[in-house]
């Protein structure tokens, strides 16, 4: 008998991958076998890693014969004749799983196993009305009751009476605390007070700091998590959460010292659609009823921190998910990850939706192949720019995939690269107009 005694992480679709590979290999020896995998987690600093177990038995073919439940430690016996060389207890497999139900399983149990792990039974999440702060609030209601949840709305002139309906639906379908803490007031202090701020330098004037648009967002989003959220976890005795999905972390679409702040980010290793289908999985197969709003999977994904992102007129995030979900994954999780210099082959061959796997036709997002490499290289010069630094400094990830920032993904700050190769087609595409 071959016995292999494992300690094999969880990722998505390894577990079904590991038991081919696993008794083919068995085929070729002819002989039964009795593979044994741990649960439980591992905390290394950056990433939580999940494992799920699924210790295995095998008869000499190489056919699974008994697998033990995922993510459960539990102890199976099984019988063994020796003679015959084979398992003649019961067969017993688990059902075969769709992707989000892995997901949520590994999700879950990683969860529920960190916080058990640093005793921590409390947590506060800003809610904005929004898909990913209510994926994070439901997937928390499923492993904590809803009296150590604290659900915290802090709206501007920008947020939207939908959206903050929104948020108060979700407090009210988990049954959790929910409380409104307004952040006007604090960004129309910081205005005054650079507004009377003067520079100075030897005695001489010179001017002031202006806060642009864009700086006034970031302040918003640094008032709400460092000041407000960081607040509202210290009084209630628990945490505060981060709320990032996988493309927002690609490309720091998050305010450092913001929304990029919390104890964990739960969601992070998620792309975009993932947090879309793993809102529908929570409803339909965990509550059994409407925890996530569905408003907040209808509506249009916006930070609505200024006029330019009126999520009532359809303005909307930068990132366009059902392209670019696709595009950053093929840079990140791609066994052979991807460069520009790719990219813009595969668009000139006329194969690019084919090889990131988009149901999108990128000439319809981009009608010149100059957008279409503006776009490119905006994206590329935050995921291999400042993005790294909003990483380096961001909360732990719990990691379901085959390659999540932190520890499988080592990164330094280094300017963005492009090579000789994609600078010629570059040329050569937009010579040709």
């Amino acid at each position: 008998m071959f016995m292999n005694i494992s300690k094999s992480p969880f990722t998505l679709g390894k577990t079904q991958r590991r038991h081919r590979l696993f008794g083919q290999a068995i085929d070729k020896i002819h002989c039964p076998a009795i593979y044994v995998n741990c649960t439980g987690i591992q905390n290394n600093g950056k990433n939580i890693y999940t494992f799920d177990g699924a210790s295995s038995t095998y008869q000499k073919d190489g056919s699974q014969h008994v697998e033990c439940t995922p993510f459960t430690e539990e102890m199976v016996i099984v019988d063994f004749d020796e003679k015959a060389q084979r398992f003649v207890s019961p067969s017993h497999l688990q059902p075969e799983k769709s992707p989000i139900e892995d997901i949520y399983a590994s999700l879950h149990y990683g969860l529920k196993s960190f916080m058990d792990a640093i005793g921590v039974h409390k947590v506060v999440l800003g809610v904005s009305g929004g898909i990913d702060s209510a994926v994070n609030a439901a997937l928390y209601a499923s492993v904590l009751p809803p009296e150590n949840i604290l659900l915290v709305n802090m709206p501007s002139c920008y947020n939207s009476d939908m959206t903050k309906s929104l948020a108060k639906e979700l407090a009210d379908n988990i049954g959790c605390l929910y409380t409104v803490v307004p952040v006007q007031d604090s960004l129309e202090l910081t205005r005054h007070q650079f507004a009377e701020a003067e520079l100075s330098q030897n005695g001489q004037d010179k001017g002031q700091l202006e806060l642009t648009s864009f700086i006034e967002e970031n302040i918003q989003a640094r008032d709400r998590s460092s000041r407000i959220l960081a607040a509202a976890a210290a009084s209630f005795g628990g945490v505060f959460t981060c709320n990032a999905n996988k493309a927002e972390l690609s490309v720091g679409y998050a305010t450092l010292y913001g929304d990029s702040a919390g104890y964990l980010a739960a969601t992070a290793d998620l792309w975009k659609h993932q947090v879309y289908d793993l809102a529908r999985y929570l409803n339909e197969k965990v509550f059994h009823r409407e925890v996530v709003p569905q408003g907040s999977i209808d509506i249009v994904p916006s930070a609505e921190l200024s006029d330019k992102q009126d999520i009532t007129k359809g303005q909307g995030d930068p990132i366009i998910y059902p392209y670019h979900d696709y595009l950053f994954a093929a840079f990140v999780e791609r066994w052979q990850r991807a460069t520009p210099e790719t990219i813009l082959e595969w668009y000139i061959n006329g194969t690019l939706e084919k090889n990131i796997g988009c149901s999108v036709n990128v000439h319809q997002i981009f009608p010149t192949a100059k957008a279409f490499i503006d776009d490119l290289e905006r994206w590329w010069r935050l995921i291999a720019g400042f993005a790294v630094a909003k990483r380096i400094q961001s909360p732990p990830i719990l990691s379901i995939s085959r390659r999540p920032f932190g520890n499988d993904l080592r990164e330094a700050q280094l300017a963005p690269y492009y090579t000789t190769r994609y600078l010629e087609m570059k040329e050569r595409l937009l010579a040709r107009g």
